[in-house]
């Protein structure tokens, strides 16, 4: 790898597939079609019981899910008891995240009928499990725009890709903004859809022919299922999301408001992305007052959207919204309504192997992070304990696309630094992270020389990112440092399929 310092890959888990040289630009894709020829006179089975016998079930399937209800999803285990009461076995589960709510396939995982896992994102105690070894397979810990190139070009073949669908009509044309259970756009099972060999949608809002909108179209679409419900409407988005009140949030915000107006990035027709979180949203609180104060509009704003960025578009200091998924129920409704407010694919948010996707369009990402190390790789995978917590999503996505990508974070988190000599888990290149800020203050990688000259004469609490971790050792002491089992459970994949670091199991 050019400039960033990662970890060297054991030779042993270099034979799971054809690893691809980190920066390597694949050109040719599998096209064929992997469709099954299935015969049928409609798409409408009456019972899972029927969906079942019609399906082509084997042993060694893989079969996906998307992540759109995220916690409130009863889709996953609802067919995973089916599959696992059929006693078929070693399944590849490839679903877009895993939720707490999933804790149902944990004993599906010991017994076998789950065999690997892909995903981008991982947490609760189907993650706890699969970190202290239950997984007798593999675990591929993938980023947003990492699935679909997987599942695009061949890598990832689906055999059956079950579909959580708010509204569906007889045929298979779906939404996700109308019925009882709307989550907003669908844009992690676009992939799922076009290249699966079997296509099963799963609805509790069956509505005439045809459904309006279509996101997915009935042409991908070999079976339709009604049940009572698809999900819990408290699990599938929030009330609000809310800005945090905690002072040291407020201040990494005006922080890092401060540095980014000295940038250069915050200009007529920039773009934008930050998360849901308490402090990300302070940022954006900040960006919101600082471009009315200049008079001037953002292109677009990017990611999972929040009602905050809804906000923001309605008060015309965004022209439009990209949206992957909707975080709350301003979002559901402004997506519904107001045609400004775009879906996209998880492939077109973040393949790198398109010939173009919304990340490499952005100006400004505003990240978080589990841990950082001096050579500004970053994890947001596992946790101080080596335990997952979380995935990439599309942290190195959007980290890699965007010109300016900044990191920030408390300096120190449950008495622990955040910064460490060596992180547990790389989930993000450093050569992609171009700033660290927390609230003692500002570490800029010294690949960007030219965002150190434009803020070098300035008030900016400026540090090496080496000082700042002494600064936080000196608060908490330097930490032990964790102790994992030579068991490798998992691989993490950067984007274009590169392994860039693997998951040990952890024993204690």
């Amino acid at each position: 790898m050019k400039n960033s310092v990662l970890r060297e890959i054991p030779d042993e888990i270099k034979g799971y597939k054809k690893v691809v040289p980190y920066g390597t630009k694949i050109d040719e894709y599998e096209k064929a079609s992997r469709k099954y020829k299935i015969k049928y006179d409609e798409k409408i089975v009456k019972s899972m019981d029927e969906l079942m016998d019609k399906l082509p079930l084997k042993d060694g399937m893989t079969i996906s899910f998307h992540h759109h209800l995220r916690n409130g999803d009863f889709i996953m285990n609802m067919v995973m008891e089916e599959i696992h009461k059929r006693g078929f076995k070693d399944i590849t589960l490839a679903a877009s995240a895993i939720f707490p709510v999933h804790s149902f396939i944990i004993p599906l995982i010991e017994d076998g009928t789950i065999i690997n896992i892909y995903t981008d994102y991982m947490t609760g105690r189907v993650a706890e499990a699969v970190s202290r070894g239950k997984l007798k397979g593999l675990l591929v810990m993938q980023s947003h725009g990492g699935r679909p190139r997987a599942v695009e070009s061949g890598e990832i073949k689906i055999d059956i890709a079950f579909i959580a669908a708010p509204s569906s009509d007889d045929k298979g044309n779906i939404n996700g903004v109308l019925g009882k259970s709307s989550c907003g756009t669908i844009g992690y099972a676009f992939s799922d859809a076009e290249y699966a060999k079997c296509v099963v949608i799963i609805t509790d809002n069956l509505v005439p022919y045809p459904n309006n909108p279509i996101e997915i179209d009935e042409t991908r679409v070999d079976y339709v299922l009604t049940v009572d419900s698809i999900g819990d409407p408290k699990g599938i988005v929030s009330g609000s999301t809310v800005i945090t009140r905690d002072p040291v949030g407020l201040k990494i915000a005006k922080l890092t408001m401060d540095f980014l107006k000295l940038t250069g990035y915050i200009k007529e027709g920039f773009s934008f992305q930050t998360g849901a979180g308490g402090t990300s949203l302070a940022v954006a609180n900040e960006l919101k007052n600082y471009i009315k104060k200049l008079n001037i509009k953002g292109s677009f704003a990017s990611g999972g959207i929040t009602g905050y960025l809804v906000d923001m578009l309605e008060e015309g200091l965004f022209k439009n919204l990209f949206d992957v998924q909707c975080f709350d129920l301003k979002a559901v409704e402004s997506y519904r309504n107001n045609s400004n407010h775009q879906s996209m694919t998880a492939s077109m948010y973040g393949n790198p192997h398109n010939k173009g996707c919304v990340v490499d369009n952005l100006d400004v990402v505003i990240l978080g992070a589990t841990e950082i190390d001096t050579n500004f790789n970053v994890n947001v995978i596992t946790d101080s304990n080596g335990i997952i917590m979380g995935g990439s999503g599309g942290h190195c996505d959007t980290a890699q696309g965007a010109k300016l990508s900044v990191v920030v974070s408390t300096l120190t988190r449950a008495r622990l630094p955040i910064i460490r000599d060596e992180i547990i888990t790389i989930t993000t290149p450093g050569e992609t992270v171009d700033v660290f800020i927390c609230e003692r203050g500002i570490a800029i990688n010294p690949l960007r020389q030219d965002l150190i000259d434009k803020v070098k004469d300035s008030n900016l609490p400026l540090y090496k990112i080496e000082e700042l971790k002494d600064l936080a050792e000196s608060i908490t002491g330097v930490p032990d440092k964790i102790k994992l089992s030579d068991d490798i459970i998992g691989v993490v994949e950067y984007r274009d399929g590169t392994v860039i670091d693997v998951l040990r199991k952890v024993e204690f």
